[in-house]
């Protein structure tokens, strides 16, 4: 990417340091986008043996650009983002996706194509990864930052997501475990 072009991309993706997620970190400040985004690229890399068949490299792209929208619009939490929302994101992505250079372009929108179908197991893994670290992260933060509903919420969040793997599943009920010993301090 030529020189200019890449400082222009970078000054986008940079808003995600600052825009903050509904989450906290375990010393109870917001936790940002760009955090969020860099534990799920951490949790692809730690679990890559699991997934032996999977192209992990496309898993950890798909992390590291899953939220990019976010840089337009803020976080909006899962449980109150509406289709109305996602299409406004969605929109405001693709036009700056598309004054990026033809190579990522092309590849940045067979991503997004690709996560929104979640046919294959890249995808499936990328969205499973994206739910569970939401409910690792309530998990780690201070149970006083928890809204009401998310105290049943952390305890099935991203269930359907992992269906399609003993190890996501088994990794989603030692999650469980966690929530509801915190639930019980």
């Amino acid at each position: 990417m030529e020189p200019r072009k890449l400082l222009e991309a970078l000054s986008v993706a940079e808003r995600l340091k600052d825009t903050t997620r509904h989450c906290y970190t375990k010393n109870g400040r917001h936790e940002s986008v760009a955090e969020h985004s860099w534990m799920m690229t951490l949790m692809a890399f730690f679990i890559k043996d699991e997934f032996p068949e999977v192209d992990m490299d496309k898993v950890i792209k798909m992390c590291i650009i899953h939220d990019l929208g976010e840089a337009f619009t803020g976080d909006i939490p899962t449980f109150d983002k509406t289709e109305e929302n996602e299409k406004a994101e969605e929109k405001l992505l693709y036009a700056w996706v598309n004054t990026l250079p033809e190579n990522y372009r092309t590849e940045m929108f067979a991503l997004y194509d690709e996560m929104a179908k979640r046919e294959t197991m890249e995808a499936k893994v990328y969205k499973a990864i994206d739910g569970l670290e939401a409910v690792i992260q309530h998990n780690i933060s201070d149970l006083s930052t928890w809204i009401p509903k998310e105290y049943e919420l952390n305890k099935t969040y991203a269930n359907d997501k992992v269906e399609f793997s003993e190890y996501l599943k088994e990794l989603r009920e030692e999650l469980r475990k966690d929530t509801l010993k915190k639930l019980e301090e």
